[in-house]
């Protein structure tokens, strides 16, 4: 699989400030950033697969949810987060 245990807790530690903090919405917008990226990558290469295709739509959808929470709470961490993951907006 692609994104392990271990790569979850890579990604925890560095956006959710420890590995155990799977509840931040920092290391949750980071998750799903990791997922759409893979899941573009693969749609690249399986243009007619339409389950993933539908299962990408629904993360960004997540993701621009998370990010807009982000937003309206903290714009600082908000700002810094785009920047780190390098995410459009």
């Amino acid at each position: 699989m692609y994104l392990t245990a271990e790569t979850k807790k890579k990604i925890y530690k560095e956006y959710g400030g420890s590995e155990k903090n799977t509840g931040s919405t920092e290391g949750q917008i980071a998750v799903f950033t990791q997922r759409i990226n893979y899941l573009t990558k693969h749609l690249q290469q399986n243009s007619k697969d339409t389950g993933t295709q539908r299962s990408l739509v629904n993360l960004v959808g997540k993701r621009k949810r998370l990010l807009e929470y982000l937003k309206n709470t903290e714009i600082e961490k908000y700002r810094a987060l785009l920047k780190k993951l390098d995410i459009r907006r």
